[in-house]
């Protein structure tokens, strides 16, 4: 049997799964493209950022400017590239940054969620529709005769839908687990990255602006008596 008659034969659900696996696969091939691009540099560049961060903040803030084609230097440069804020301002952009990265990395996730709750089901409404083909015009005398031969035929063919569901809806839940896995690294190594940075600068940032000692008062200096009522 060729594709197009197995395609046939699954009925007018075999449509909608067509276009549901197109927009599936799709997103796979385009998510796999992008998480080849990041994985093999990211911890690279972190390093790189924070080791020069604890020797020259500037020479740090140029390692994360020209890395800031991946998102670990983005993340990193978004706190970096600002003028000596206070801790509090420099937190906040590494998690503006962080939360903005994170959703570009979990683009197509409703894609794949979409395609694994519904392509079971259209799987089995395309059977389920074929079932009903197949025996509306059996008879119960017909029943152990060779007329029945078509419908066991039909029967099996409704079939093809189901495994047809089955078989898109697994292939997207193992890449969209696959997905979440390298999205949970990236949030891991966001938070552990701008940790470690967040220290550094504040130990920076308390040594710059550690409080004056006060000066010494004149020597004729005398605190106002306030006379007790």
């Amino acid at each position: 049997m060729s594709i197009s008659e197995l395609f046939a034969s699954g009925g007018p659900a075999m449509v909608p799964l067509l276009f549901l696996s197109f927009l599936a696969l799709s997103t796979i091939i385009e998510r796999a493209w992008f998480w080849s691009k990041i994985l093999t540099h990211e911890r690279e560049i972190a390093g790189r950022v924070l080791e020069a961060a604890r020797r020259d903040w500037d020479a740090a803030t140029e390692i994360a400017r020209k890395s800031s084609n991946q998102p670990i230097g983005r993340f990193l440069y978004s706190a970096l590239e600002l003028q000596d804020p206070d801790p509090e301002v420099f937190q906040l952009a590494l998690q503006a940054t962080a939360d903005e990265e994170l959703a570009t990395m979990r683009r197509g996730d409703k894609v794949l969620e979409a395609t694994i709750a519904l392509a079971p089901l259209l799987g089995l409404l395309g059977t389920v529709l074929g079932l009903i083909r197949s025996l509306r015009d059996i008879r119960i005398s017909d029943i152990g005769t060779d007329s029945t031969a078509g419908v066991t035929l039909g029967i099996s063919e409704a079939l093809i839908s189901t495994a047809t569901g089955l078989i898109v809806a697994i292939t997207a839940l193992a890449f969209y687990r696959l997905f979440q896995g390298f999205i949970s690294g990236q949030a891991k190594l966001f938070r552990q990255s701008g940790n470690e940075l967040e220290l550094l600068y504040r130990k920076g940032w308390s040594q710059r602006h550690r409080a004056k000692p006060i000066q010494d008062a004149p020597a004729n200096f005398a605190p106002p008596i306030v006379e007790e009522k």
